[in-house]
């Protein structure tokens, strides 16, 4: 007797340990799996995020930097009629250097490179001849030039940026040109100076040799850092986003573009830990809701282990023969013929429903936008690329809020958020059950029309940019909108291209005015 009950002991725990088992290894996948997802999308939006900020701070500084050689043009074409003139000189080394804003130090040199005036006077280098090879490559050129870092003669590590300077007969008659000192304080901390964070996010420019020309650590200035994959890539005028590992060991996630007029490199980039922070808290938290529910089918396992046979055991091998989705209706098959074994089985039915409905949530929650609802970036490029694939005619409208930024500025981001929501909300109220709704990115929207030609595209976006106008918004007053269409297979054979082409007609429509809507090569426009 006293042998039967010491067995009948042991199979009760015998069975526990299965079902704790089971519940664990399920949860432990269901974890990973919510982890996996939330991993990937934060890698997959850090790189883009970084990749195109970096093309953003590219285009603005060849911008500034094509507009200080306009400058400096301008400037050649008055201090040639004004070669003789020391005072005139003078004074136009210093509207040069406090106009632009872009040097720290001005001059003006003749054919063999004796300085003739010099912003600030201080350096008192006025009747000195500049000897340095960059400044000499300037003079020989004799073409707008961007030098490679240097030490000038001041001691200090600089870029020279300089403009030859002809007479009215053509004769080279030396050069104008300004310095901008790269380990103080200059136009780079201007154009990146706003962008450091304290989650180790930070942006650095490169030369064309590998060489860190701005950093917010001066004291990495002149750095080599040429091993960097990134930079490896920049030097080579490529542009992108990866994975990298610095040059002080630690993982980045790395966008880069390359400067395209002085042939320099940004790289915009954000540790990879940091980035994935986010991932870590959602597992906590999905943890945290479905640990009640959990614990409390526990307390029932333990509460009728000692009547529970092959009813149980069923419920045991079918949690561990499916750990990744339990089959909840195989499980409602189970033959529970006591009271404990139906109530055993209720509750993982219970648990394991509601675990899976959390998972499910956040899986919904990785592809759609939080703040509208719509369809996210990433899943708006699976779905084209799906149609592109099966060759599905379809059309493109992309949407931007017109002075969005006033709104938000006028009347708060709550405010904002609202509108945001608004415009999503009426998007869906004048398209059909078929098209697909998606945030694009702050205030700009797509609408996804399978099987629309432009035509058709253009009256939804007519209809839509219609009743905006006329209707009032959250912040008290209508919003309106511009828009661009472009319509596959018409406007290109890919989805980056479709949208690029409307992204063209989008600008077309804000150059000629705003609010109206613009089909891609056509000159069509609504006022």
């Amino acid at each position: 007797m006293s042998s039967n009950k010491r067995f009948i002991f042991r199979l009760r725990y015998l069975i526990i340990g299965v079902v704790m088992m089971a519940f664990i290894s399920t949860i432990a996948s269901s974890l990973w799996g919510v982890y996996q997802i939330s991993k990937n999308i934060l890698i997959e939006n850090t790189l883009e995020t970084n990749r195109v900020y970096a093309q953003k701070l590219a285009t603005t500084a060849n911008t500034y930097l094509e507009e200080t050689f306009k400058t400096l043009q301008f400037s050649a074409l008055y201090i040639a009629e004004n070669y003789e003139n020391e005072v005139l000189l003078q004074q136009e080394v210093e509207r040069l250097r406090y106009q632009t804003n872009v040097f720290n130090s001005v001059a003006i040199t003749d054919d063999e490179g004796i300085i003739l005036a010099v912003s600030p006077p201080t350096l008192e280098l006025k009747g000195i001849q500049l000897s340095s090879e960059q400044t000499g490559e300037a003079l020989e050129r004799r073409k707008p030039h961007i030098s490679k870092p240097y030490e000038g003669i001041t001691g200090r590590k600089l870029i020279f940026i300089s403009q030859p300077i002809f007479n009215a007969a053509g004769e080279y008659s030396g050069l104008v040109g300004g310095t901008i000192y790269i380990e103080y304080d200059n136009i780079f901390h201007k154009l990146l100076g706003e962008h450091f964070y304290n989650d180790g996010s930070y942006v650095y420019v490169v030369d064309e040799d590998g060489t860190l020309i701005y950093h917010q650590d001066s004291n990495r200035i002149g750095d080599d850092v040429a091993s960097n994959k990134v930079v490896d890539h920049l030097m080579e005028g490529g542009s992108g986003a990866e994975e990298v590992t610095n040059t002080k060991g630690v993982e980045m996630l790395a966008g880069y573009s390359a400067v395209e007029l002085p042939k320099w490199g940004i790289v915009s980039q954000r540790p990879l830990d940091v980035t994935l922070l986010p991932s870590t808290d959602l597992v906590k938290k999905v943890a945290l809701i479905s640990m009640p529910f959990v614990l409390l089918a526990l307390v029932i396992v333990l509460i009728i282990a000692s009547f529970i046979t092959k009813p149980l055991q069923q419920m045991a091998l079918l949690s561990m023969n499916e750990q990744e989705r339990i089959k909840i209706e195989e499980l409602r098959k189970v033959k529970s013929w006591y009271f404990e074994a139906r109530i055993l089985k209720e509750s993982l039915v219970h648990a394991f429903t509601l675990l899976q409905n959390r998972i499910s949530h956040y899986q919904t929650q990785s592809t759609t936008d939080a703040l509208t609802g719509l369809m996210n970036r990433r899943s708006m490029d699976e779905t084209l690329i799906r149609w592109t694939e099966e060759k599905q005619e379809y059309a493109v409208l992309l949407v931007d809020l017109d002075h969005f930024k006033s709104v938000n500025d006028t009347y708060g981001h709550a405010v904002g958020d609202e509108v945001l929501k608004y415009l999503a909300k009426t998007m869906r109220m004048h398209t059909r059950p078929q098209d697909i709704c998606c945030r694009y990115g702050g205030e700009e929207f797509i609408i996804l029309l399978p099987k629309t030609t432009e035509e058709g595209a253009y009256a939804v976006a007519e209809n839509l940019r219609q009743y905006l106008q006329d209707t009032n918004s959250p912040c008290g007053r209508p919003v309106t909108m511009s828009g661009g269409i472009a319509a596959y297979p018409q406007a290109g054979d890919s989805p980056n291209v479709i949208l690029e082409k409307a992204d063209q007609a989008l600008y077309k429509a804000k150059h000629q005015g705003r609010d109206q809507v613009q089909l891609f090569q056509v000159e069509r426009m609504t006022q």
